[in-house]
């Protein structure tokens, strides 16, 4: 039996979006469990790493596979968007075994919403998938950040209730 509920953890990984939030970075969280004890937790930082490739997702992945091994077999990864095509690409290769998400990405999600690479049988690894764990607040600073993107010209960011 699991000591703590896909919730709690998920909490975590929005705590990560926020911290992204306050930086200027699309709030996107991560957090990889192993054994109910965390792994490694890491927030989007495209911006100021310069890097496309500074998904939540793939900062985790990168960093688990250095403190546990190449293969993530008996992990477990909490991100608060559905993962996009590369990071869904990395979490097959990787062989993460459970993914949970919070909030659908309609214009570039990968696991059920634009495609579902993580069941695509014809991959060598299909994860376990749980869509919508706190999907309201994981989508709600998403719809504020980019909200005051639009209409806050000025670079100000305002604070998190």
């Amino acid at each position: 039996m699991k000591a703590h509920s896909d919730e709690y953890w998920m909490k975590l990984a929005l705590e990560e979006a926020k911290t992204a939030f306050r930086e200027d970075e699309v709030p996107v969280g991560a957090v990889i469990i192993k054994d109910e004890k965390i792994v490694v937790r890491a927030h989007n930082s495209t911006e100021s790493s310069k890097d496309v490739l500074a998904h939540a997702e793939m900062l985790v992945i990168e960093q688990a596979r250095k403190k546990c091994g190449k293969w993530l077999y008996d992990c477990t990864l909490y991100v608060t968007l559905e993962p996009c095509t590369m990071c869904a690409g990395a979490i097959v290769l990787s062989r993460i075994n459970r993914v949970v998400f919070g909030a659908f990405d309609e214009k570039n999600g990968a696991c059920g919403s634009l495609y579902n690479v993580l069941y695509d049988t014809r991959l060598n690894h299909n994860p376990e998938l749980k869509s919508g764990v706190m999907a309201n607040e994981c989508g709600t600073i998403l719809r504020k950040f980019f909200q005051e993107k639009r209409t806050n010209r000025s670079g100000e960011v305002s604070e998190l209730a």
